[in-house]
Formats: C-alpha cells, structure tokens, sequence
C-alpha cells in the first residue's frame, strides 16, 4: 500500500451490519488500499445484534453521523467514503461538513429536499413509520419484507440465506426523520447543495432497487450539481438494492473505488 494511498470507509445501511461489506473490504485490501467497515452505534455482528437489538432504539441520523465524523477525522488524510442505503445517505452529509476526499452513495437514502417519493420507498420504510408514536422502536423484516426491500430478483430460498447472514432489526426514528425533513427547518437529514467546498460525489442506482429507485437518484444528481463539485450517476440495469452483496458485486466495487481514485 502506497503510503499516501487513502483509507477507503465504508458505511453500511440499514437492516445491515459491517458483515455486508466484507467481500469489499477484501478486494480493496488486495487492491492495495486500507478499507475499514466501522458499524453504527450499537451494531456489532448480525447474530448478537439479533440477540440483542437494544443499542438500536432511539438511534438517529445525527448520531450515527457522529460516530463516523469522529472516526474520519481520526485518520491522517481525507478517506474515500462509500455508503450503502442510509449510509449513501450520512456519507452525503458528511461529505457536507467538508469530510473526505471523494464520496460514493449506493442505492442511498433521500436528504432534505426530496420532495417527492415513489411509492415503492413509502412502502420500503412502512415497518418503522407504521407507528407513529413509537419513533425509538424497532422495525424489524420478515424474510418475505427483506426480499422485496434487498434481493427482489432472486428466488425467496436464495435470499434467505442472505437474510440468514446479513440481518438485523432496523430503528425507526432515521426513517421519521427523513419521513419529516421537507417540514424541519433543522433536520439532521439536511445537506447544502450548492456547498463549493463538497468533494465529488458519485451516485450508484440499482434499476430494480425499490427503495432507492433510478427517479430518486435522478432527482438527487439535479440537486447536487448545483455545487461545482463533480457530482454524477451510473445505473446499473437489473441490479437489486443489495447490488453491494449479490453476484456481480465486483464490478461495482471496482467502479466505486476507479471513480473516487479518478477525482480526488
């Protein structure tokens, strides 16, 4: 590893834990680069983290985003960071508060100023907002609601294996706070997308993702190239919200790192 070479983090989303990233955190190690998969608050390995969700209520986007401010401002130079899901979208707000030397958001959630969402991402988050009055509860995925949500072109055996190894319960209140973010003059989901001092941001849609459709990034590339900073989008036909994790996830690693390494 060259010495100036940056550190790679990774952030995984939610119903996630590091566990997803692993293959990732191989391939760039045997790339030559240090990549590191720190999990949010609370979240350790699937298993004991089913065991145990409790770390998980109440865990909120500010939090989260926290933890991962103070782990990058740790490191001696600026990282690449790669988010997955919500973690697309704390990487866009870390991005915001001037972290990192380039960003990758996969399949990622919505910030403020997403006016609009499809009907497929209301219906992705439903097990959280369902309950209005239970903001620091649990959302936890049967294997049919994560086949839908991660792995909804493979067979359900196929991807209960995936549910097997990957799964945990969510929280609830990320998803009301972004459900809220258009009516909260200081939501913890807010980016500024003129900000001129953003380091390049690529965006990576899954067509057949449902809770981070193609319309969603298409929406988000529009906003964000109102800064200067290079901003831009790649689709990739076919492909799941578990696109990260499922057969053919090689060649989006290696796009996310080639991007990033290119505009830095």
């Amino acid at each position: 590893m060259a010495a100036d070479s940056p550190t790679v983090v990774l952030i995984h989303g939610m119903w996630m834990t590091p566990r997803s990233w692993h293959d990732w955190v191989d391939r760039y190690t045997d790339r030559g680069y240090r990549a590191i998969a720190p999990g949010w608050p609370g979240v350790k390995d699937p298993e004991e983290t089913r065991r145990d969700p409790s770390g998980l209520r109440g865990l909120g986007i500010k939090t989260v985003v926290d933890h991962y401010d103070k782990i990058i401002r740790e490191l001696d130079r600026p990282p690449i960071m790669i988010g997955h899901s919500f973690g697309g979208l704390f990487t866009q707000i870390l991005l915001d508060r001037g972290l990192g030397a380039a960003g990758v958001a996969i399949g990622t959630g919505t910030p403020k100023g997403v006016l609009l969402s499809p009907p497929s991402t209301l219906r992705a988050g439903f097990p959280a907002l369902k309950n209005p009055f239970n903001r620091n509860g649990l959302a936890p995925l049967t294997p049919k609601q994560f086949r839908w949500r991660f792995t909804n072109t493979l067979v359900q055996e196929e991807s209960d294996r995936i549910y097997a190894e990957h799964y945990i319960p969510g929280t609830n209140r990320p998803f009301f706070e972004v459900a809220s973010a258009n009516m909260s003059r200081h939501s913890p989901a807010a980016v500024d997308f003129k900000n001129p001092n953003r380091a390049p941001l690529l965006l990576l849609a899954g067509g057949k993702d449902h809770i981070s459709p193609l319309s969603v990034n298409k929406t988000l590339l529009k906003l964000h190239r109102k800064s200067p900073s290079p901003t831009e989008l790649k689709e990739y036909p076919g492909r799941t919200h578990f696109m990260a994790g499922m057969d053919g996830w090689e060649a989006v690693a290696d796009d996310a790192l080639n991007w990033a390494l290119e505009h830095i």
